[in-house]
């Protein structure tokens, strides 16, 4: 089935399809203006328990927020790229090997939270910055992602609000589940 998405065609994976419904009708654009103070609250709420997970092989509230970094960090360049290139190629990140070397395990302690948020903050202030100015042509501009196929910068901008609702909820269940069982 192919769909037609910012003046795009592509055939949707499940992801994509996942993230598009997450989002809905609601603005991209409003989605990822509020992600930042979201994450500051989950900080702020977790307190001694933010690098807690909530069960074994589960990722903790930093290491949600450590992901969502890493994803606003590739994205960004994605972005970029299919703007200033001609249908370049999207390299896909393995998000768990990201984690676990970036924002788990020994390095956990280590792993800043205010680091991460002020990171991502001006990272997505940059992003929201150039789609605010992206004309109609830049958002239809297509990078060919390595298992996904063509995703447009509009696409992408679509893709990335709806992981922004999917990781926020996890990170609230993450803290609910560890206060339920560890208090």
């Amino acid at each position: 089935m192919t769909e037609t998405y910012m003046g795009s065609e592509f055939r949707p994976s499940d992801y994509q399809r996942g993230m598009l419904e997450i989002v809905g009708g609601d603005d991209p654009a409003t989605i990822q203006e509020g992600a930042a103070a979201a994450w500051r609250t989950l900080i702020d709420e977790a307190g001694d328990h933010l690098a807690t997970r909530p069960e074994p092989g589960e990722w903790s509230v930093l290491e949600l927020l450590g992901h969502v970094v890493d994803a606003e960090i590739v994205v960004a360049f994605r972005y970029r790229a299919a703007v200033a290139e001609s249908r370049p190629d999207i390299v896909p990140f393995d998000q768990d090997d990201w984690v676990a070397g970036l924002h788990a395990g020994s390095a956990a302690p280590e792993v800043d939270p205010e680091a991460l948020l002020a990171t991502f903050t001006a990272l997505r202030a940059a992003d929201l910055a150039l789609w605010a100015r992206a004309s109609d042509a830049m958002r239809r501009r297509v990078g060919i992602h390595r298992e996904r196929g063509p995703e447009s910068c509009g696409l992408q901008f679509v893709l990335i609000a709806g992981h922004d609702r999917f990781h926020l909820a996890q990170a609230r269940r993450a803290l609910q589940t560890v206060r339920a069982t560890r208090g």
